[in-house]
């Protein structure tokens, strides 16, 4: 059986029942362009494909489309091909092309953290979260768009430049994995690298239409390196589909020795159990979610209730403006090394640059916000660490109430590219920052797993994620949910305009 055989064979139904199938049209222009990662893996599995022509595929479509979206800002084509073509690891994406963010290092490629300073800095060797990826039979095409450090909920920046959204390329992608988001929006790969400090996979996921998990503080095996007192990141990926998200986090979770949490595994369906949901569109600090967010968000509540599930009105059960407060004492206060050694950086790659020139105004301006807040009243860090600390046993009564909490992932639907420019004064994108990703910090802060759905849209067309969140391990829970939901509500075959099944 060749492989225009395969894909209209019944094995291939199976194999894209999550995806939607693809349309005569759609297997004509590019075979694999809207299949998710298992489904190409299966592909390769079955010898219906080789890992080459998947990454072939890729490639073309990284080619023809990446011009306008900017998703893509560092290219390994050949050394793809390469590997495409050796000895893949064994494992559940073996041979599915991929693509990492450029936080993340990738050995012999470039790791400039979107920002000059960093401009000809090369990783000497792979990060965990990348090691993962490799171990898992992903191979690597190329490095995503990211702000600078990660550290807005947009992806535009002075060095990288805007990455723009498929769904309409005035509108920006969400950040910092906005590079990411937009590459698998637009189907350039099935999913990709991501990471989430305050937001950076479910604030992208979002705003292009996808699938983003933001896994349990201690879940993974690679952290994202901090030098915090209270770890706020995890690297993970964003995707199309729930299968995806699922196995991404089976083969990224600690297991054995030194595991915080009993293993997820992968978790392959929906459960028959019924779910006590708190729901709240309010932001705790006198705000709502604009109208068209909470019109999606009401709709997805009452979806749930379609399903069997209590949704219950409910309110934040912290203190909004103290967790805000603490959670920017460590957000700002994690830049401060980098401002104030950037003259050491830039000549350790033997370079005359400083702050100035090596890095952007919201940068400078985030460590200079500590500083005066620490000289004023020192001890931030430490206030914070117990604040959070107070916040996770808060949290933790709660979830004896509720198995999940019903939220927006952000308060407003996407933004113009320029609404959250690194040109704008700082005060100005403190307010516009804070009051965008008003729901998605705290949850970084007190450590519980969170995920982005694709479920509601505005109404000009731009996607409106429902953020969903449960008591830290419980990702199980988010998954058999999510896997629901997407069954109701399916997303997966809704293309952007400007993406591989639409171009």
């Amino acid at each position: 059986m060749d492989r225009r055989e395969f894909l209209k064979g019944t094995a291939a139904t199976a194999a894209l029942a999550l995806t939607g199938g693809l349309g005569t049209a759609r297997a004509q222009m590019d075979e694999f362009a809207a299949l998710d990662g298992m489904a190409q893996a299966k592909l390769v599995r079955d010898g219906a494909a080789t890992p080459l022509e998947l990454v072939d595929a890729a490639i073309s479509r990284i080619e023809r489309l990446n011009p306008k979206l900017n998703a893509v800002v560092f290219e390994r084509f050949e050394k793809a091909r390469s590997e495409a073509q050796g000895q893949l690891p064994d494992g559940p994406f073996r041979g599915v092309p991929y693509l990492i963010k450029d936080l993340s290092a990738l050995e012999g490629e470039p790791l400039t953290y979107g920002s000059r300073l960093f401009e000809r800095n090369v990783a000497k060797a792979d990060d965990g979260d990348v090691y993962l990826a490799k171990q898992a039979g992903f191979v690597m095409v190329g490095k995503t768009n990211t702000p600078e450090f990660g550290l807005l909920p947009t992806t535009e920046s002075i060095l990288l430049g805007d990455a723009a959204n498929p769904w309409n390329t005035d509108y920006h992608t969400g950040g910092s994995s906005g590079g990411a988001a937009a590459a698998v929006a637009a189907g350039l790969v099935p999913c990709a690298n991501a990471g989430d400090g305050g937001g950076s996979i479910r604030i992208p996921a979002s705003a292009c239409g996808l699938v983003g998990l933001k896994a349990s503080r201690d879940r993974l095996a690679a952290q994202n390196p901090s030098s915090l007192p209270v770890s706020l990141s995890v690297r993970m990926a964003v995707t199309r589909t729930v299968r995806d998200t699922a196995q991404i986090l089976n083969m990224t979770e600690k297991k054995g020795d030194g595991a915080s949490f009993d293993p997820v595994g992968f978790v392959n369906g929906p459960s028959s159990r019924r779910l006590k949901i708190a729901y709240y569109t309010e932001t705790g600090i006198g705000t709502d979610a604009d109208s068209e967010v909470k019109a999606s968000l009401e709709s997805t509540a009452q979806l749930c209730r379609d399903l069997g599930h209590e949704v219950i009105d409910s309110a934040p059960p912290f203190d909004a403006r103290a967790m805000e407060e603490h959670f920017m004492a460590l957000w700002s206060g994690g830049v401060v090394p980098i401002v104030n050694n950037a003259r050491l950086i830039g000549l350790r790659q033997w370079r005359l640059i400083g702050k100035q020139r090596g890095l952007e105004p919201w940068t400078i301006g985030l460590a200079e916000f500590f500083e005066e807040r620490e000289r004023k009243n020192p001890g931030q860090f430490e206030r914070s660490v117990a604040f959070f600390k107070e916040a996770e046993a808060i949290y933790e009564d709660y979830f004896k109430q509720f198995d999940v909490i019903l939220t927006p992932v952000l308060r407003k639907p996407p933004l113009r590219l320029g609404e959250l420019k690194w040109d704008l004064p700082f005060e100005e994108m403190y307010e516009r920052t804070l009051d965008y990703s008003v729901y998605t910090g705290n949850y970084n802060g007190v450590g519980n797993c969170a995920i982005s759905l694709p479920l509601g849209w505005s109404t000009n067309d731009l996607p409106i994620g429902s953020q969903f969140a449960a008591r830290t391990g419980d990702e199980r829970t988010l998954l058999e949910l999510s896997y629901e939901l997407e069954q109701a509500r399916p997303w997966a075959d809704r293309w952007a305009p400007y993406s591989a099944v639409n171009i």
